[in-house]
């Protein structure tokens, strides 16, 4: 069944939800709306976005080190209440988030900051690379947006893959425990640090390491 604006204006004024989620929602159901609120309710993604607008002040700020030292995280995660922020259940979200971070080295928290000129540059890069490979001109542009995807879902914290769960982005970890535990959660900012970047040493896989631990 096509999807139309429509039937994704509809879903979104039910739920809340994005705009993409809502279609994603509806095909997965061929079209169907009540199983697409359903649909959305079980990703988390409606209560996610309904809590959008609350304020969120509390929290933690949690820390994360591996390998005796070697590599370091520092991340803010707030909630509503400090009763839910000491709940094993935010803190155990927390962990997943530094070990995340550690593991996976996010140069940013959102796509939404990723500089234009960084875009830009790695949109070049890309076009270059299509060029290289022969591609007609006519679809290098389509290549670059796909392209350009899979830079966010490498770079940007939250669109990358879980590591505990490749089916899973962070985000769509934290709409479920939005869902779970009934308060808005955010991913405010973090710091990462490795042992020597930057300076001439030997090659230690440290991310390979915090990966199987998380695992």
């Amino acid at each position: 069944m096509a999807i139309t604006a429509s039937m994704v204006k509809d879903l979104r004024t039910k739920t809340g939800a994005g705009m993409m989620d809502c279609k994603k929602a509806l095909a997965a159901v061929d079209g169907d709306m009540d199983k697409a609120v359903d649909y959305l309710r079980e990703k988390g993604l409606a209560a996610a976005a309904k809590k959008a607008s609350r304020i969120a002040a509390e929290g933690l700020v949690y820390s994360y080190i591996h390998g005796n030292g070697r590599i370091g995280v520092l991340v803010e995660v707030n909630c509503e209440t400090d009763f839910v922020a000491q709940t094993d259940d935010f803190k155990n979200l927390c962990k997943d988030i530094a070990m995340q971070i550690a593991a996976a080295k996010p140069a940013y928290l959102m796509r939404e900051e990723v500089p234009e000129e960084v875009l830009e540059h790695e949109k070049e890069v890309l076009r270059q690379q299509a060029l290289n490979e022969g591609k007609p001109e006519k679809i290098v542009e389509k290549m670059i947006v796909g392209r350009i995807e899979k830079f966010y879902k490498e770079n940007c914290l939250l669109d990358q893959e879980f590591i505990k769960d490749g089916d899973k982005t962070i985000s769509q970890v934290i709409n479920e425990h939005i869902a779970k535990i009934g308060e808005k959660i955010d991913i405010r900012r973090y710091t990462r640090y490795e042992l020597g970047e930057g300076l001439q040493k030997r090659n230690d896989d440290f991310v390979s390491e915090v990966m199987a631990q998380a695992k």
